[in-house]
């Protein structure tokens, strides 16, 4: 810590330490220095002691554990907050003051403003804009939901009626799922840093495969709690899918557009995360009885036309295809003798014919019928007297033998 200005006295040191009334004025100089400033808080509890004229005010973060004294006069809280009590949302104008005496810091505050409905629900809005433009209401960044979760980890009230509701509802739908409640305040100051302690330690749960945070309905300020910031963003950085089950179907506090699924109520909420064991077993048995109906109408069908196969001539009667068969080959076999017969004698005639032909245009023919062929030795053919000379020897061919002659010189 450095000296405050204008401070003269010599550094602390082990050889010199300061005593304690000099850290204590050193102290109460610094927060001095913070001066006058507004502070926005949850009232914890509110102190009235008879016949005196201070007020004493226990003011809480709502969003973190951490909580300041505040001190005013009876007058002051009169002004501006008659009818607080504890719980309610303040905005004070207060000094930091430190008492050496007791080393404890207050605040002492000389104007208190309880917020109204119409503001928290403006600051409401405010947020909500700021965390959608965030993207924590983005859908496409929710989870979803197991069909049937193991175990289901619940916060909310002690022996309160949300409980009841969720555990009742979800064991009446599948008796055989698990729970780990964990309860918590679900308003008042403690509630939002009691609920994400408890977040966090289901959300580490390895054995959890949902939470569900849930709580009966309210007033908007019975609900507060369900809108703080610190609480959306816990709720949003969870591993584990989260199910908001705050209230009736008109309340919408932010930790419904959070969450990866927001039942309108606690009953709801146990409808949505387990399936009903009734409704999986009658939608079984008619999946069971639509295939049973399947496989008979295929088995039918395929009966049908096995016997349509069956009934069929090949099949039916195997040797009747054997004795078409063999009465086509036999009846092939006969019209190819018969064909064959048929060219045998029509070429038979045919070449009768041809022989006629050329026995009719043959030499010998012409032989028969008186006919001879003069050649000369050389074979030539004598076809005019010129061809041959005086003395020549011919030979003569009759239609049976042949004569040999001589030319002789005609008188």
């Amino acid at each position: 810590m450095s000296e405050p200005s204008g401070d003269k006295s010599p550094a602390s040191t082990s050889d010199d330490p300061w005593p304690v009334r000099v850290v204590s004025q050193k102290i109460g100089a610094w927060i001095a220095k913070l001066g006058w400033v507004w502070v926005d808080g949850q009232v914890a509890q509110i102190s009235r002691r008879p016949g005196s004229t201070v007020v004493f005010l226990t003011l809480r973060d709502p969003a973190a554990d951490l909580s300041l004294t505040v001190t005013a006069h009876r007058d002051v809280l009169d002004a501006g907050a008659p009818e607080l009590a504890e719980g309610a949302r303040v905005t004070l104008h207060a000094k930091t003051e430190f008492y050496p005496a007791r080393g404890t810091l207050s605040l002492r505050a000389d104007e208190i403003r309880q917020v109204g409905l119409g503001e928290l629900l403006a600051r409401l809005e405010k947020l909500k804009r700021m965390l959608g433009a965030e993207g924590l209401f983005a859908r496409e960044r929710k989870r979803r939901l197991p069909f049937l979760p193991h175990k289901i980890g619940l916060i909310t009230g002690r022996a309160s009626a949300a409980e009841r509701d969720v555990l009742m509802n979800t064991r009446r739908r599948w008796p055989a799922v698990e729970f780990r409640v964990l309860n918590v305040p679900v308003q008042g100051p403690t509630a939002v840093p009691q609920i994400i302690d408890a977040l966090k330690v289901l959300d580490h749960d390895d054995t959890i495969d949902v939470i569900v945070i849930a709580r009966g309905g309210g007033s908007v300020e019975d609900l507060l709690p369900f809108s703080d910031e610190a609480l959306c963003r816990a709720v949003f950085a969870a591993r584990t899918p989260v199910v908001s089950a705050i209230g009736h179907e008109t309340d919408t506090p932010l930790l419904d557009y959070v969450a990866d699924l927001r039942a309108s109520t606690p009953t709801d909420a146990a409808k949505r995360i387990v399936p009903d064991l009734a409704e999986e077993r009658q939608l079984i048995e008619t999946a069971r009885r639509r295939l049973d109906r399947g496989v008979r109408t295929l088995l039918d069908r395929e009966q049908h036309r096995l016997d349509a196969w069956r009934s069929r001539p090949s099949l039916a009667r195997p040797e009747l295809l054997v004795d078409q068969r063999a009465a086509d080959v036999t009846a092939l076999r006969d019209r190819a003798v018969r064909s064959l017969d048929q060219r045998v004698r029509r070429a038979d005639d045919e070449l009768r014919h041809t022989v006629a032909r050329l026995r009719a245009l043959s030499p010998a023919a012409t032989l028969q019928r008186g006919y001879a062929i003069v050649q000369r030795d050389d074979g030539h053919v004598v076809r005019a007297a010129s061809e041959a000379a005086v003395d020549d020897l011919l030979r003569v061919r009759l239609a049976e033998g042949e004569l040999r002659a001589v030319v002789r010189e005609s008188e």
